[in-house]
């Protein structure tokens, strides 16, 4: 696929590389027609004459002389231009022209990648037919799992797993989407795009801080009574469909428990308001973005050790038998 979205960069991407060698290699030619004469004042019998100066000065002293380049330079632009001709006949180079070869980066790292993949196989075949908890009590296994965590997913869960704002810690036992080896896997596999409307718009300044003050009070968290009383219809109204009448939400949707001490993007009042009102939307603002899809980059092998180092980063392996 093309990555010019109208014909008129093709043309100007051609015009300008083929402009840029006819303009080098005129230049070339014109200078190279220029001869050294013989020095002016020169004595027949070798005498030493004054040469042509650019004018030039530096340093009170140093001059240019008005020399053209010599033989064996000027060559070597010529080669290089001659160079520069073949390679945008055989490689990509002239905008859309995709050279005679059909060379692209795209192919070359598909190729590598398939070839690297046919000698890796292997190794991970032996883990195909095996359960994610058994996996995950191989030392080896759990090695290989580690390095993929780090290589992609350790920019958002930290190297540590330890996760941060907007970015679930993988280490505890609190899971929005549910922690069992096929929600890791699945998760890994497609992807999350989990968000929160906002809610600012409908309840205004006041609901927003009464409902606030009742999810703080479902975890036990310093609230105002009276606002959490007001709050508690609001919430019954606004928010159950997700996190539940008890609050302790729901993983088939990933919305998080609203009861315990684990939260995604902290506990305080300014936090929790912040969030009622402005929803949590993909966005780098408030660290909200949606976890991509890894299947079609690693596979379903690489997925479950990678979902085996994660499972077991909070749970006993199982021994294979």
């Amino acid at each position: 696929m093309s990555d010019f979205t109208s014909g008129f960069w093709n043309i100007y991407v051609v015009v300008l590389v083929i402009a840029s060698i006819v303009g080098c290699a005129w230049l070339l030619w014109a200078t190279g027609r220029v001869k050294v004469s013989a020095p002016k004042g020169a004595a027949k019998a070798g005498g030493a004459g004054q040469v042509d100066l650019t004018g030039h000065v530096w340093d009170g002293d140093l001059q240019e002389y008005n020399n053209p380049l010599p033989k064996w330079w000027s060559n070597l632009f010529w080669l290089t231009i001659l160079f520069g001709i073949v390679y945008l006949i055989l490689y990509p180079g002239l905008g859309t022209f995709p050279g005679v070869l059909g060379w692209s980066s795209t192919g070359a790292y598909k190729a590598e990648r398939t070839e690297f993949d046919a000698r890796v196989q292997p190794l991970y075949d032996k883990y195909a037919t095996m359960e994610v908890p058994q996996i995950a009590a191989d030392p080896a296994a759990r090695q290989t799992g580690e390095r993929l965590f780090l290589t992609y997913c350790s920019a958002c869960h930290g190297s540590d797993a330890g996760g941060g704002k907007g970015f679930p810690n993988l280490r505890d036992h609190d899971w929005l989407y549910g922690g069992e080896p096929a929600n890791i896997v699945t998760t890994i596999t497609g992807g999350r795009m989990g968000v929160m409307p906002a809610f600012g718009p409908i309840l205004g300044e006041e609901g927003v801080r009464n409902a606030a003050a009742y999810v703080r009070s479902l975890s036990g968290l310093p609230h105002d009574t009276l606002k959490a009383q007001l709050g508690k219809p609001i919430f019954a109204a606004n928010c159950v469909a997700c996190h539940g009448a008890d609050g302790k939400g729901n993983q088939a949707i990933g919305a998080p428990n609203l009861t315990d001490n684990v939260w995604l993007y902290g506990s305080s009042e300014t936090t929790i308001t912040e969030g009622i009102t402005l929803g949590r939307h993909l966005n780098i603002t408030d660290g909200h973005l949606p976890m991509p899809a890894f299947g079609p980059t690693l596979g379903p092998t690489k997925i479950k050790l990678l979902a085996a180092y994660v499972w077991g980063l909070s749970n006993t392996p199982i021994a294979a038998k």
